[in-house]
């Protein structure tokens, strides 16, 4: 569930166009215990002469008269109900059909160890509903978050859980969940690894301000290249949503924008330069930047090109 999102950016800017990079509750399908019936009904420590003659009466196979206008017999519900009678959270419970190749060691090792707190079987089906969302999450986002749902309904208490299912979520574009399954990751193991992920979220909630709060949080100082880039992208981001494009060149232009590193941190990050110039109307300096992009591009995470070929022909115009 680590993996980079392989969808290209769009011409937004947006952190969520091509999104963050993925660091990797709800319905439990829990049956009802029966309710106390504590202070209902007679103390059954002594009966009286009345009840010992009804006693009587039902062994003698004598009938209790219905009264009028009662209910009758009651009808004993099915014990397996088909798949239509379902409610909702035995189908989230379910989940998507599991592909019979998916067994669960695909998942990366230290996933695996924090399952071993559940017993072995549930442990097995969790760890194959978390290793199908990661197969599915770049093409079937929707279909992996169900997945993840279903892992989510056996373990909730699971901190990677919550985090595949907040990653999930936000790779559906279901902004909404994958914030709060990600609060709640964090409120169990206390990572900070989600925060560009959960300040993008806050940005296409609409809540631009947040989401700069979430940029300016002490943690991200500590944060990997990797992981400042993408916060930086969000911010620069969140600052264009409130109309401040100059504090959005500048935010960049604070990052290694100039890195000689080819990995999909650096690309993206002179991605949203370009991306932002041309938003700004310099033309002539985002097209450079398109192209330098295009340059350490290999692996094509971005539309680089074809938004060079574009911008060619008006600056030419």
């Amino acid at each position: 569930m680590a993996e980079q999102r392989r969808s290209k950016p769009g011409a937004s800017g947006s952190g969520r166009s091509g999104g963050p990079r993925r660091s990797s509750d709800g319905p439990a399908a829990r049956g009802e215990g029966n309710k106390s019936r504590g202070g209902q009904g007679q103390s059954r420590g002594g009966r009286g002469a009345g009840e010992d003659k009804r006693r009587d009466s039902r062994a003698a196979g004598q009938r209790r008269p219905e009264r009028a206008g009662g209910p009758g017999p009651k009808k004993r519900p099915s014990e397996k109900p088909d798949a239509a009678e379902r409610t909702a959270a035995q189908q989230v419970y379910d989940g998507p059909p599991l592909p019979e190749d998916i067994t669960g060691k695909e998942l990366a090792a230290d996933v695996r160890a924090q399952l071993r707190s559940l017993p072995e079987k549930l442990a097995l089906r969790v760890a194959r509903h978390l290793a199908a969302a990661g197969a599915m999450i770049d093409d079937e986002p929707e279909v992996a978050y169900q997945h993840t749902l279903a892992a989510r309904s056996r373990a909730p208490r699971l901190a990677v859980v919550r985090e595949a299912t907040g990653e999930a979520a936000y790779a559906a574009g279901r902004y909404a969940e994958a914030l709060a399954e990600l609060r709640a990751a964090k409120r169990m193991n206390g990572a900070t690894a989600y925060l560009p992920i959960m300040a993008d979220c806050h940005r296409a909630l609409g809540n631009a301000k947040r989401a700069l709060e979430l940029a300016k949080s002490p943690s991200v100082a500590r944060f990997s290249t990797a992981a400042k880039a993408e916060m930086t992208i969000v911010e620069a981001g969140a600052r264009r949503d409130l109309g401040q494009m100059d504090a959005a060149l500048r935010t960049l232009e604070l990052a290694p924008i100039n890195s000689k590193s080819r990995e999909s941190w650096s690309v993206r990050l002179r991605y949203a330069y370009a991306d932002t110039l041309e938003a700004a109307g310099r033309e002539r300096e985002a097209l450079s930047w398109f192209h330098r992009t295009n340059a350490i591009d290999a692996e094509e995470l971005t539309d680089a090109a074809d938004r060079a070929e574009a911008l060619e022909a008006r600056v030419k115009d």
